[in-house]
């Protein structure tokens, strides 16, 4: 498998430090609302590079935080007149409903950043101590110019931030390109620690530095997050923990790119602010995440209706072959495979060689979905017809295998039990076809559609489909 390293700028063959445990860190959301859609992005994007090293034969070990000490948190505490854990936990519960819809599995672990206080006052402590950080008035700042190699990921040169950096007034940074590790508390209702500098809090980036050496050790095999996170939030990362840690922090970084709406940036101030929560609303989770993996990772991906029209399309068509594969399984010939069908397995083999091809090119789920296309238009060729119930049995594992990676066609409600009135009013056309009162069957029909459910007769039998 080859990754695009942007710690490199080019593609690297993916070697683990330890091919018994593969350690990722993926930057969690901010707590304070619900998640959008461009942080759906990464939360999707890197739930399926998990879910592939593990197709792969890993074991993965995958840590995304919850930031839940913010100045965001504190401002939403303030508006609602409660305290900021309140308003974290709130939200962290639910990220987990919304990022159940897209089918997100939960991390190994989801680290917060105020139970981990001690390791980041630790961290800070050893900065200090080894002359990377220095504290004034409550305050800890990092000494950026004393990391030599600041800006080897976002490829920034120091002396062009410096021409760009300035002071502001009331700033008792001892350089404008100094960040903050601690927080000195500025007001009584802020949340806050005892530490040796005073009350306080830890600033925005120290937490995944030592969260992720708590969980993950000093280095980790990939790092990944929004593009938006290069800089500063992942360049200040490398600076803190290669400087506390002596040694690399991560060896790989990857990033996606950014999610516009109708081709302009996302902004609360042009009206074109999407949670998660409002657009299910509207799309089926499933659907969501579909739209997200059809485009490449690194790419940018424009959100708009009528993509995410094609996206329910194309899912639908996979959702299709999927349940006609079932309804063969119940209803197909006995017996064994025929030739005709072995020669099917064939062409499903070339495109799961395809599938796996194109995910080991730097996780190119756009080309990756084609290739599960074609392995749908295969299927579909064979069984129009119908099949044997021994190749629908083996195209739907062949199928499940590739969509299992992607995270769709999952199995919720595929197995519930039809209404009973439905059930009734599928036997009513299926007499009154009987009885050629065909009026009567178009009029059922349509009544079924009205209700969610689409009818389709084959050789075996009606085929009731929800959705």
């Amino acid at each position: 498998m080859k990754i695009y390293n942007t710690l490199t700028r080019r593609k690297e063959e993916f070697v683990p430090i330890d091919p018994s445990e593969i350690k990722i860190y993926v930057c969690g959301p901010t707590v304070y609302n619900y998640f959008h859609i461009g942080n759906a992005r990464p939360f999707v994007v890197f739930d399926t590079l998990r879910r592939y090293l593990e197709y792969l034969g890993y074991n993965v070990k995958f840590v995304q935080n919850f930031t839940d000490v913010d100045d965001k948190i504190i401002n939403k505490a303030r508006e609602e007149g409660c305290t900021a854990p309140e308003v974290s936990e709130r939200y962290i519960k639910e990220y987990f409903k919304d990022a159940a819809a897209l089918n997100v599995k939960k991390a190994t672990v989801h680290p917060q950043v105020s139970q981990h206080m001690p390791e980041i006052i630790e961290f800070v402590k050893t900065l200090i101590d080894k002359g990377y950080a220095y504290e004034v008035n409550g305050d800890v700042y990092y000494s950026t110019r004393k990391f030599k190699d600041y800006g080897k990921l976002s490829g920034q040169n120091i002396d062009d931030l410096e021409a760009g950096a300035r002071i502001e007034v009331g700033d008792i940074k001892k350089d404008p390109l100094d960040f903050a590790l601690w927080k000195a508390r500025k007001a009584d209702d802020e949340i806050a620690w005892e530490s040796p500098w005073g009350m306080g809090r830890p600033g925005w980036h120290i937490e995944c530095s030592a969260m992720s050496k708590k969980h993950l050790g000093t280095t980790l095999d990939i790092h990944a997050g929004g593009e938006d996170l290069q800089f500063p939030h992942h360049e200040n990362e490398i600076a803190q923990s290669e400087a506390c840690n002596g040694c690399k922090f991560a060896n790989y970084w990857m990033h996606n790119g950014f999610i516009t709406i109708d081709n302009e940036k996302m902004s609360k101030s042009k009206g074109n602010f999407f949670t998660v929560r409002d657009i299910l609303q509207h799309y089926d989770g499933e659907v969501m995440r579909f739209f997200l993996l059809s485009g490449q990772y690194r790419g940018p991906i424009n959100f708009s209706d009528t993509l995410m029209e094609a996206a329910k399309n194309g899912l639908a068509r996979m959702q299709n072959a999927k349940a006609n594969l079932k309804h063969l399984i119940e209803n197909g010939a006995d017996g064994d495979v025929t030739e005709a069908e072995k020669a099917s397995f064939a062409a499903l083999d070339a495109c799961r060689d395809k599938f796996k091809e194109k995910m080991d090119d730097d996780l190119n789920t756009a080309d990756a979905i084609t290739a599960v296309f074609e392995l749908v238009a295969a299927v579909n060729t064979q069984v129009k017809d119908g099949a044997t119930k021994a190749y629908a049995k083996e195209a739907l594992a062949r199928l499940q295998e590739l969509a299992d990676v992607l995270g769709i066609l999952q199995d919720a409600g595929d197995d519930e039990a039809i209404d009973p009135e439905i059930q009734a009013l599928v036997d009513e056309r299926q007499e009154a076809r009987k009885a050629k009162n065909f009026a009567r069957a178009d009029e059922i029909r349509d009544i079924l559609k009205e209700k969610g459910y689409t009818l389709k007769d084959t050789p075996q039998g009606v085929q009731i489909i929800k959705g």
